[in-house]
């Protein structure tokens, strides 16, 4: 997407705390200046959730902005470097847009007066407000009380399909020989991630004779070990395939290789794995508790459930065991869906929105 918003505006950057790296194929594509690191203080653990946390970022953003001279800066959520960005307008005099990906328990933090007197004042402070979900636009106007005609609601968190594309070529993976359908779940082997209720969902079809299948689990996490255990005593050893961490230019071939893909999160503001897997032409399986759910349209490109409702969560998957074709076309419906959520779509939509705060 910000290669995408570089064409349109070619003095476009990026500043970063964070940073991960470019996709295959997008490498120095727009301009990425890496400011220091962040750190993020947990103020009250939970597993299930994100838990209460304080992100301490690097403070000397406001030199690098007032060297840059943006004229509109997009600010991911409600951070310290929003918080600054929006006591320099007087000085940088450039407009600044609030990012906000999604609305969840986690983060909404609707049980403290202080953290929402402070965000409403953000949201009166900016020029706008962006958010990928409805969940985001309803928590912006109805939470914060933004104006609804400065919040903008379209997915600008977008995977590249191409490059997720590019990433299986060469890599062959068909000698893994696993039994079809191949239910792939991506992410942290964590219990905010859902994994456990996906083997429990697993344990409930094996019970029932319904085969064959296989889940294929790419990511690591705290949890793997107990859950390896927990596969070895409930008979889903030739089930369950552990791979481990994959190195992101090769995650493309094990989303094609695999035939439905699975996110069973607790919660999730938003959950780009699933556009990935989408991007890539694959039926979807998504917890309710994830805003990317928004995306999902039942028996259409796939279902949405309730992860803690094991029996719920078996069946959903025994469609895909029972009827082969179900992932084919599924799958082609959600390659069509994302057709409108392209990179170039979100540039476009950001470039929208950054001319509407200048006029």
């Amino acid at each position: 997407m910000l290669k995408s918003l570089s064409d349109i505006y070619p003095d476009t950057q990026a500043f970063a705390a964070n940073w991960r790296g470019y996709a295959p194929g997008y490498e120095d594509a727009f301009k990425v200046d890496i400011v220091g690191e962040r750190k993020v203080i947990s103020l009250r653990k939970s597993a299930a959730s994100y838990g209460d946390n304080f992100t301490v970022m690097p403070l000397n953003i406001v030199n690098r902005l007032l060297k840059f001279k943006p004229d509109v800066i997009f600010s991911n959520s409600f951070g310290v470097w929003t918080i600054l960005a929006l006591l320099s307008k007087s000085i940088g005099r450039w407009r600044v847009v609030i990012a906000y990906e999604g609305s969840s328990p986690g983060v909404d933090y609707q049980n403290s007066h202080l953290r929402l007197t402070i965000r409403r004042a953000m949201v009166r402070a900016a020029d706008a407000c962006i958010t990928n979900s409805h969940a985001g636009k309803r928590y912006l106007e109805e939470i914060l009380a933004a104006s609804p005609e400065l919040v903008h609601l379209h997915p600008y968190e977008v995977p590249s399909g191409e490059a997720l594309k590019a990433s299986s070529l060469g890599e062959d993976l068909s000698y893994l020989g696993f039994k079809r359908p191949i239910f792939i779940f991506v992410g942290s082997v964590s219990v905010r991630k859902g994994l456990s209720l996906l083997l429990k969902a697993c344990a409930s079809l094996v019970k029932k004779g319904c085969q064959p299948f296989t889940v294929m689990v790419v990511g690591d996490g705290d949890q793997r070990q107990s859950l390896e255990t927990f596969c070895q005593t409930e008979g889903l050893a030739d089930y369950v395939q552990w791979i481990g961490k994959v190195d992101y230019r090769k995650l493309g071939a094990y989303f094609e290789y695999a035939d439905i893909f699975v996110l069973p999160t607790l919660e999730d503001t938003w959950g780009m794995v699933v556009l990935e897997a989408m991007a890539v032409g694959k039926a979807i399986l998504c917890s309710q508790f994830a805003g990317a759910s928004e995306l999902i349209a039942n028996d259409d490109n796939g279902y949405i459930f309730d992860p803690n409702d094991t029996e719920t969560f078996a069946s959903v998957m025994k469609k895909f065991v029972e009827d082969p074709s179900l992932s084919q076309r599924m799958g082609e419906r959600s390659s069509q869906i994302m057709d409108q959520y392209t990179p170039d779509a979100a540039a476009k939509f950001l470039a929208t929105v950054a001319k509407g705060t200048l006029q």
